[in-house]
């Protein structure tokens, strides 16, 4: 049985994936600072380390086959990132592990591309951008060096799954059962989204298709390339009832950007919610086969359900 190793199994990406692998019937280890999972993740077996202490983070990927990097900090702190994805390489170099990486759509900068391709270059244009751009160059050094096999696996904004910390949660639904639907940025601007679900299902077809890969790969993962209109209509279809449409205060971060760590790193980020974009891909369906991908209102409905909000008897029948 193949081995893998859940970085961040605690956060919304790493549950949702391990829970895929779990059920795709592979020996999933859940790797978290405290050792502790949540108990959604039954089958997995828990273990503590720290991604900061390299020597920690080898010994609780030991003897794995595979190890997905689900570390993501808090914007505020993201100075941790590369330190992180050092010691990931270390781990993975210790224990001869492939290496799986959820990849963003953040290295492009600004201007957007409207299409995305696996052969778009990169453009940072913000700190983030670098610093997700020099992760991936990080990983492909070391892949070209012989030493890590890396798969990236690039997607946009994430919905789905429990816990909080994403924009449908944060904003777009936030009001939801108030009545309202909050729009990020224009409400008829085309966004990339990706349904978790649909993400982790992603990443097992790349682990069980291995032969098909190179040592290094960077893949992209059409979700749901979508306007808030889309997503609004599918929230109204979920609840049974309309919403009043209403928009993220921006002035508001911006005035208090100065004052307010976080708010200032999410303004830096603003210009994805105001410049379209989509993900599209050559290569991952010829290697994977069909692209997992969950219709819309099916996701959108199940997506609030994961946060709680109740959705008509006539959605949750179906």
């Amino acid at each position: 049985m193949i081995k893998i190793a859940i970085l961040g199994a605690n956060g919304r990406l790493g549950r949702v994936v391990a829970k895929a692998f779990i059920a795709a019937g592979f020996d999933v280890r859940a790797v978290t600072r405290t050792g502790k999972v949540p108990a959604e993740l039954k089958g997995a077996v828990a273990v503590a380390g720290d991604a900061l202490d390299c020597q920690s983070l080898i010994r609780a990927t030991e003897g794995v086959d595979i190890i997905f990097n689900g570390l993501n900090p808090i914007y505020t702190d993201w100075g941790k990132c590369l330190p992180m994805a050092e010691n990931v390489m270390a781990a993975c170099r210790a224990n001869n592990a492939l290496h799986l990486f959820p990849g963003t759509v953040y290295n492009y900068g600004s201007p957007m591309p409207e299409v995305i391709t696996e052969e778009t270059p990169f453009h940072p244009t913000t700190e983030k951008g670098r610093i997700r751009c020099a992760m991936e160059e990080l990983f492909r050094r070391e892949a070209e060096a012989g030493r890590v096999r890396t798969i990236v696996l690039r997607a946009g904004d994430f919905f789905g799954g429990t816990g909080s910390g994403s924009w449908f949660d944060l904003v777009v639904a936030a009001k939801m059962e108030k009545g309202a639907y909050t729009a990020p940025g224009p409400a008829g601007l085309t966004h990339e989204w990706a349904y978790l679900p649909d993400f982790a299902v992603a990443f097992v077809g790349l682990a069980r298709n291995l032969d098909k890969l190179g040592s290094y790969e960077a893949l992209n993962f059409p979700g749901h390339a979508v306007t808030d209109l889309d997503i609004k209509a599918a929230a109204e279809r979920a609840l049974g009832r309309k919403l009043k449409l209403s928009f993220m205060p921006w002035w508001v971060l911006r005035a208090g950007s100065p004052f307010v760590a976080m708010w200032r790193e999410i303004v830096s980020m603003s210009y994805l919610r105001f410049q379209p974009h989509r993900l599209v891909s050559a290569r991952l369906e010829e290697v994977i086969g069909e692209i997992p991908h969950t219709p819309l209102d099916q996701a959108v409905a199940e997506a609030m359900q994961d946060i709680g909000i109740a959705v008509a008897a006539s959605r949750q029948a179906a």
